[in-house]
């Protein structure tokens, strides 16, 4: 199915990728969204010039300590902005310029507004896979966001739960199916990837794996016999716990199935 996405994300919600990451990769993310953004430059020679002032503000981003190389890459990026901005006073549409002056905005580090600008015509899952691939996290990491992304999370929400789940992408399939639902649906905490990790240290059978996820997703029924069931072998305490809801006990309550 092919993903929805709003037509337009503003700046504000790009801008969220580097916010709330633990590293940012500003070379790779320049990069990528100028590869999406130059071959859409429809004069060449603007065009051309688009390509040398990205290359010199790379040179820069890569080597971020050399004050010859910042210094150029303002340089190359004040031109360009000052050609773009001639052709757009001679111009009698702004469509003739839109995509430089998005490069431009990108040179000067307003990555986020570059993107905003370029989305309707590079494709909103094109530019995420671009800023996800900045946030340097391991293939399960980056994918799981994506996903989110592509269900309609926001950014913050999608790097939260990527990076509290990136450590346990050995857990088996139901448990990373329970972590999916919950994040799609806002509530992935702390509570669940502490249940869910207990459950997986427990090694708990296909029929055990079944309750303990009914117990994680509340089933009032089960709750109630297997709290009966508990406070039949004299676990009162945990009786009580698990009828509040308290997760820690799912792991011990699903282990009285027989194996």
């Amino acid at each position: 199915m092919t993903p929805t996405f709003p037509p337009r994300h503003p700046a504000t919600w790009w801008a969220e990728f580097e916010e709330y990451a633990e590293s940012f990769d500003r070379a790779s993310v320049t990069e990528a969204l100028a590869d999406a953004i130059l071959p859409r430059i429809p004069a060449m020679l603007l065009r051309r010039e688009a390509e040398i002032a990205v290359e010199t503000v790379l040179r820069h981003l890569n080597r971020p300590d050399s004050p010859g190389l910042a210094e150029r890459a303002e340089d190359a990026a004040a031109r360009l902005i000052a050609t773009v901005n001639r052709i757009a006073e001679r111009s009698t549409t702004e469509a003739r310029t839109a995509e430089a002056y998005a490069v431009g905005r990108l040179l000067r580090g307003d990555w986020a507004e570059a993107a905003a600008l370029i989305e309707p015509m590079a494709g909103t899952l094109v530019l995420i896979r671009a800023v996800v691939a900045a946030l340097r996290l391991d293939t399960f990491e980056s994918d799981f966001v994506v996903h989110l992304l592509k269900a309609g999370q926001s950014p913050a929400a999608s790097i939260r739960a990527g990076r509290a789940v990136g450590r346990y992408s050995w857990w088996p399939s139901w448990m990373l199916s329970v972590v999916t639902e919950r994040a799609l649906a806002g509530t992935l905490d702390d509570e669940v990837i502490e249940a869910l990790r207990t459950c997986a240290y427990a090694e708990l059978s296909p029929a055990q794996a079944r309750m303990a996820r009914r117990l994680i997703a509340a089933d009032a029924p089960l709750v109630e016999a297997t709290a009966y069931r508990l406070e039949a072998l004299g676990e009162h305490p945990a009786a009580r716990k698990l009828r509040r809801g308290d997760l820690d006990t799912v792991a011990f309550a699903a282990r009285l199935i027989p194996v």
